[in-house]
């Protein structure tokens, strides 16, 4: 059974737990930064092609997390735009230390 989520607020924590062993968390990271680092070369450069490593960084990084690490099913399959909001929530987060590297 799926479980449902009112909100993002409430969504939020349900993503941390899924994300709960440090390693899975940066890599995670260190996707979400190589996705910024490949849109940044595509502004720059016009190299429109590089937009197809986004998903090859963004999902391929946090799933060897998820799959290896946290041995759980990416949150993305079932609350695909919540799952995507956490990313960017959690990188913020680990940038400024609420949640830990």
């Amino acid at each position: 059974m799926q479980r449902r989520f009112a909100s993002f607020s409430e969504f939020y924590p349900f993503y941390l737990s899924e994300h709960a062993h440090p390693v899975s968390r940066r890599l995670h990271f260190a996707g979400s930064t190589l996705v910024l680092a490949a849109l940044s070369y595509v502004l720059l450069t016009g190299q429109w092609s590089a937009l197809a490593l986004l998903p090859v960084f963004g999902y391929g990084f946090a799933w060897v997390g998820h799959f290896v690490f946290e041995k759980n099913r990416p949150a993305t399959f079932r609350h695909p735009f919540y799952s995507l909001l956490g990313d960017w929530v959690m990188y913020r987060d680990m940038l400024t230390g609420r949640v830990p590297f």
